[in-house]
């Protein structure tokens, strides 16, 4: 991933110090599943773009190469071309549907459009009992497929292991040589044996040790924390949920004292957080020093008027940073007595990969919306930041902050985004719109906890539809009312999301005491779309 942004004075990225299977985005719709599905065998795995230059892959000394699908045809004009020195470097060598045909057009073998199209679950059927990729699994098994083209002659070379109805090759290998290929998508959930081929290519076609664990990252984020920081002191900006907390831990562990975490009261937190997060930081981090700053009229006042989505995360994300800085200020001149007192002049974050991939700063994202602490920080910072979890999914990070011993109540908090309750009103932030939201947020987070689904759902957004009204009745008189939109979501690393499958009973008595207990809503609606399309925060 290219770093762009002056602020951010990286150390030694991880991919220096821990062999790294590198995947070559085609194009594909989730070439970070890829990665995940990677990481999730115990290998470490990060996203390059198919585009990059092939000396410059190799002189990352890759471990293996994954190959991603994509949407182009591999004999078309102006398709993405793999580069056969990769072929040719030692390196091994994973292709997956488009990258698999990649691998077959480079080579000499035949891709051509044969007139028989898959998509979705597709039997395979296994041709070759000695293969790497489908040791220990059943002659046939459920794929999920998404192609027109196939692959009708291997490479020279290439022995066949898999065929569908659809594929006469729909999966060759040259053990000779480790490259492999498989004409589906081993890493959706669809694809019944997916991790285990995925599994069998890294352990066992490329020898590669699964050392990628909880453990050994806290070790090499602290080494990398220490390098970067050096002797200077840092901020970090506590909000209470998990990848904060698990930043600020890790950087703590590296760097002691050092460190003083700051919680901003920006007045759009949930009914009850703010005291809640004192009382939790001081259990997860053992007394460490926590300074709490009242900002809330500040924020308020910022907020005036701002009803755009954009414009909205952009102001929070610009208070944030000045309020860190004159918290940096307040610590110094608190300090100035001290005579080995040093400079605060790292900001610490629980900047997360997906933060990054959304906000558009991995190479060819689209910015879908800026979160506040990446594409919403303002360009005068005066901080250099020290982002420990840049690099990990939210899985992971969950990980790491059960094996640094955090509570579990913080480990397993439901995500809650940094801009607060302030993206959780569609149109203009007021108090009396917070007053209310927060009312009704409460009472939804009372009745999932009630209904034992706290762990069943990836989070639970509560939104206020600001800048609309319904008709109701209510107590036999007309009112004229706001709805709440309710939007529970399953998912693994906020990657991807489907909408939750809440209780009917669960979903009334929510309906039921919202509008019976917060004067000023009439209406609950329930929120039933995925993620693509939609993203899970309304704004």
């Amino acid at each position: 991933m290219t770093q762009t942004d002056p602020h951010r004075d990286q150390p030694i990225p991880l991919h220096d110090v821990l062999p790294t299977v590198l995947v070559l985005d085609f194009g594909a719709q989730y070439a970070q599943l890829i990665a995940r599905r990677v990481r999730e065998a115990n290998v470490y795995s990060e996203v390059v773009p198919a585009s990059t230059p092939a000396s410059e892959i190799l002189a990352r000394e890759p471990a293996a190469l994954i190959l991603s699908g994509g949407p182009s045809s591999v004999y078309e004009d102006g398709a993405p071309r793999l580069d056969p020195a990769l072929l040719e470097a030692g390196v091994p060598v994973l292709g997956l549907c488009y990258g698999f045909q990649s691998i077959a057009h480079a080579l000499g073998g035949v891709v051509a459009e044969t007139g028989t199209r898959e998509y979705g679950s597709t039997r395979l059927e296994t041709v070759e009992g000695d293969s790497v990729l489908f040791s220990g699994q059943d002659a046939e098994q459920v794929v999920w497929m998404s192609h027109g083209d196939a692959v009708t002659q291997a490479p020279e070379g290439f022995t066949v292991t898999a065929t569908t109805a659809g594929a006469p090759v729909a999966a060759f290998e040259d053990r000779e040589r480790r490259l492999f290929g498989v004409q589906w998508h081993p890493e959706v959930g669809h694809s019944e044996r997916g991790q285990e081929v995925l599994r069998n290519f890294l352990v066992d076609g490329a020898g590669l040790a699964q050392d990628w664990t909880a453990a050994n990252v806290i070790e090499e984020q602290v080494a990398r924390i220490r390098e970067q920081v050096g002797d200077a002191r840092a901020i970090c900006g506590l909000s209470g949920g998990v990848d904060s907390a698990v930043a600020a831990a890790l950087v703590q562990r590296a760097i002691g004292d050092r460190l003083t975490c700051v919680y901003v009261d920006h007045g759009l937190m949930r009914e009850g957080e703010s005291a809640e997060i004192e009382k939790a930081f001081g259990e997860a981090h053992g007394g460490a020093r926590l300074v709490m700053v009242d900002a809330r009229e500040d924020f308020l006042a910022a907020l005036a008027g701002v009803t755009d989505p954009e414009t909205k995360r952009k102001t929070i994300g610009e208070r944030f940073i000045r309020t860190f800085e004159k918290a940096q200020a307040d610590i110094v001149l608190e300090s100035a007595e001290d005579p080995h007192a040093t400079d605060v002049k790292f900001l610490v974050q629980g900047t997360l990969y997906p933060d990054v991939v959304e906000s558009g700063g991995g190479d060819g994202a689209a910015n879908i919306k800026s979160h506040h602490n990446v594409g919403g920080l303002p360009d005068d910072i005066e901080f250099e930041l020290c982002e420990p979890l840049r690099e990990l999914f939210k899985d992971e990070v969950r990980a790491v902050g059960a094996e640094l011993g955090l509570p579990d109540g913080i480990v397993h908090r439901q995500p809650f985004p940094g801009p607060g309750l302030g993206i959780r009103i569609i149109g203009e932030v007021t108090q009396e719109r917070l007053d209310l939201l927060r009312r009704a947020d409460a009472i939804v987070r009372a009745e999932l906890t009630a209904a034992g689904l706290d762990r069943h759902i990836w989070q639970c957004p509560v939104v206020l539809l600001a800048d609309v009204r319904s008709v109701g009745v209510q107590g036999d008189g007309r009112t004229y009312g706001h709805p709440i939109v309710l939007r529970p979501v399953t998912s693994e690393d906020a990657m991807t999301a489907d909408w939750a499958r809440i209780p009917a009973e669960v979903l009334s008595r929510i309906s039921n005491r919202i509008t019976n207990e917060v004067d000023g809503i009439n209406r609950v609606v329930l929120d039933v779309t995925s993620k693509p399309p939609g993203t899970i925060e309304w704004e």
